[in-house]
């Protein structure tokens, strides 16, 4: 079986490995107040280049998100993000369960617009509803597109604008920043947001997220909100650890060199999809590939090759999500475009 159903269900990379395994009978203080969380800290504030920033190595994606969210705002404060947002549609109200609830608006190509924010603020905007408060954007979205600079400005300026903090779920930040269509650097993301997180689990670690928060009024007493929501690990350094070999070289380190790996697999497969005379959902612009077949073509391919139904059928056809990680190889994506042809000619 090959699989395209995650960037998750490999393990780590073998540089990973080595250091966690070089680091293991270490003694140090727990809960992330150790040496190598701190450097990964340190090596983090040197990439964005801001020192004055706070950096937490967090578990999880949804641990980012709800912890972030519960500290950023009021009990009548919410959220606003596009209706396929992670945070709304994957992470079982999670964030709701914070008592904060989620405005959701039907985004085109998966992102927000600052005329979508005022559009919320036209809905929710006295004592009778919850205060929008929050901007919650992914990069890239849920469907593999990026936000642009510019389109990044916009909506920190509007967020500026309308008192809002902007914050960016990172899951797979490092597929946006080595996407070929990319013009956003990560010191300028780091300057257009309140507080974003580079993703470890998606892109060559076992597990881990480092959030970092550039707004203060965020920051404080930010230790004592992931203890209450459950997400201090006792051993934290273990995070730590993963991080220091995922970005140790900074922009060259394997961090961004497995993300600009998996991106060229996903295009490697995009254009065979496309040759083949396959239709696309969306304009995934990263790893994650989105093609319309047929139900009868879906369920022999899933003979060989494990991925997800990502939506309802229509008219005899699905989309299926396919996506590609670091450990992704070439003679898989051969494989799964050659069965495919062979199925469609039989057709």
């Amino acid at each position: 079986m090959i699989f395209f159903r995650s960037d998750y269900s490999q393990g780590a990379h073998p540089k990973v490995m080595e250091a966690l395994v070089k680091t293991n009978l270490e003694h140090t203080d727990g809960y992330g107040m150790d040496p190598h969380c701190e450097n990964a800290a340190q090596m983090i504030r040197s990439l964005i280049g801001i020192r004055d920033c706070g950096v937490h190595m967090m578990v999880g994606g949804t641990p980012c998100n709800v912890t972030l969210i519960a500290a950023a705002l009021r009990p009548y404060e919410s959220v606003v993000a596009a209706r396929s947002g992670h945070a709304y549609s994957h992470e079982t109200g999670a964030v709701e369960g914070t008592g904060h609830r989620i405005i959701t608006m039907e985004a085109m190509n998966g992102k927000l617009t600052p005329d979508l924010v005022d559009r919320a603020w036209e809905e929710y905007e006295d004592e009778h509803t919850p205060l929008p408060r929050l901007v919650y954007v992914s990069q890239p979205t849920e469907i593999g597109s990026i936000y642009s600079k510019e389109e990044m400005t916009a909506l920190y300026e509007k967020s500026a604008e309308r008192n809002m903090f902007l914050y960016v779920d990172g899951a797979r930040i490092g597929s946006a920043l080595t996407s070929e269509e990319n013009d956003l650097s990560l010191q300028e993301l780091a300057r257009l947001c309140d507080a974003f997180y580079i993703g470890g689990t998606k892109n060559g670690a076992l597990f881990g997220e480092a959030l970092v928060i550039l707004n203060k009024a965020i920051d404080d007493h930010f230790r004592f909100m992931i203890k209450r929501q459950c997400g201090l690990l006792a051993k934290g350094r273990l995070i730590g650890v993963q991080f220091e070999a995922l970005l140790d070289g900074g922009m060259d380190s394997i961090y961004f060199k497995m993300a600009a790996h998996a991106n060229r697999m996903a295009k490697k497969l995009k254009d065979g999809l496309a040759a083949l005379g396959v239709g696309f959902f969306g304009t995934s612009q990263t790893n994650q590939v989105f093609p319309i077949l047929p139900r009868d073509v879906i369920k022999e391919l899933e003979k060989d090759f494990s991925f997800y139904e990502w939506g309802a059928e229509k008219e005899g056809k699905t989309v299926i999500r396919l996506v590609t990680g670091w450990g992704t190889k070439e003679p898989e994506i051969t494989a799964f475009l050659d069965k495919l042809k062979i199925i469609l000619q039989g057709t």
